[in-house]
């Protein structure tokens, strides 16, 4: 297939100048104008030709040019703001007269039903190659973390897109989001977003885009990584308690690991039961959390829901509505000896 010839078409920036398309700080946007920079980032995402693709958050049309230019067979928009709607529907047109497709859809990614956006026709067995299925995003960083979340639990269930295979991924986090994305064991940044990212996906941190490449310029450099959802997971579990295990880990990362998990029982049997998941999963309760391995946790998890088993009724308890009990009895305590000295 040839690069569709395009119409003539006013610069992203002569666009933006033109509608008044000011950045929006509520919205934590900032836009990328340079189109070398645009085609440099989705060259990285994959050969598009002949595609399904999925741009979210689109905004003035950067990266959607450059899609554009790869000649993807369809191409699917999904942008919060309307404000965008006209630059939006000249570039759904100038596609059209190149014979090309392109929806666009007004509303929230975190909301929006992504189950039915692409063909059946294009679905792959998961153990198969990726199917012909790309998401891609410049996202605004409030957004960022827990979109990737929500998408690494679909991934996990293999829902949405993904139930027509391992469809690939090409964003862009905060330079410290993608370093700590795909942060390995033993390095500084790691944390919980490393594993749950690690635990169902491969991602891979192409080049970091300086702030100054932005407009506005934002206060931090940007990373973009793609994830490619793996053949075999490196955990069995299911998201929910692989991510809660994670988390308790990683709540007090400076410390053993033991004392983040200790937080998973209540303080009646903390001691016991923690260092019983590190026996079972034949782990030192003196391991930093940033030392863990996915595989590491899987094991604990594994020690956890055995301990479960044995005893359902810890499942119920939560260690952060505990401590706001407690905070709450220490205030009222501080009310009444107020009172009584009054």
């Amino acid at each position: 297939m040839t690069v569709p010839r395009l119409p003539p078409l006013p610069t992203i920036k002569d666009v933006v100048k033109l509608y008044k398309l000011n950045a929006m700080k509520q919205l934590s946007q900032n836009f990328i104008l340079n189109e070398n920079l645009t085609d440099k980032i989705i060259k990285k995402a994959g050969v598009l030709t002949g595609s399904h693709v999925l741009e979210v958050g689109p905004g003035p049309g950067g990266l959607t040019r450059s899609i554009i230019r790869q000649c993807p067979e369809k191409l699917i928009v999904i942008e919060k703001d309307k404000r965008f709607k006209p630059i939006l529907q000249m570039l759904a047109d100038a596609f059209a007269d190149s014979n090309g497709k392109m929806d666009i859809i007004y509303d929230d990614i975190m909301t929006v039903n992504m189950e039915n956006l692409f063909p059946t026709t294009e679905a792959k067995a998961w153990e198969d190659k990726s199917p012909k299925i790309y998401i891609i995003g410049n996202l605004p960083f409030n957004v960022s973390t827990p979109l990737i979340i929500k998408w690494l639990h679909a991934i996990s269930e293999k829902r949405g897109p993904w139930a027509l295979g391992r469809v690939r991924m090409t964003l862009t986090f905060q330079k410290e989001v993608a370093e700590r994305l795909v942060a390995e064991a033993t390095d500084s940044q790691r944390c919980r977003l490393s594993l749950m990212a690690q635990a169902w996906t491969r991602p891979v941190l192409h080049f970091i885009i300086p702030g100054t490449a932005f407009v506005p310029k934002p206060d931090v450099d940007v990373g973009l990584v793609t994830f490619v959802p793996l053949a075999v997971p490196r955990t069995k579990h299911e998201f929910n308690i692989f991510e809660k295990i994670s988390r308790h880990i990683f709540s007090f990362r400076q410390k053993y690991s033991i004392r983040g998990l200790a937080t998973l029982f209540p303080l009646e049997c903390r001691s016991e039961l923690s260092q019983m998941m590190f026996k079972l999963s034949d782990l030192d309760p003196q391991r930093r959390p940033m030392s863990l391995t996915v595989e590491d946790v899987d094991k604990l998890t594994s020690a956890y829901k055995y301990l479960l088993e044995k005893h359902p009724e810890i499942g119920l308890y939560d260690y952060r509505a505990s401590k706001r009990l407690l905070s709450l009895n220490k205030a009222k305590d501080i009310e009444i000896t107020s009172y009584d000295v009054l």
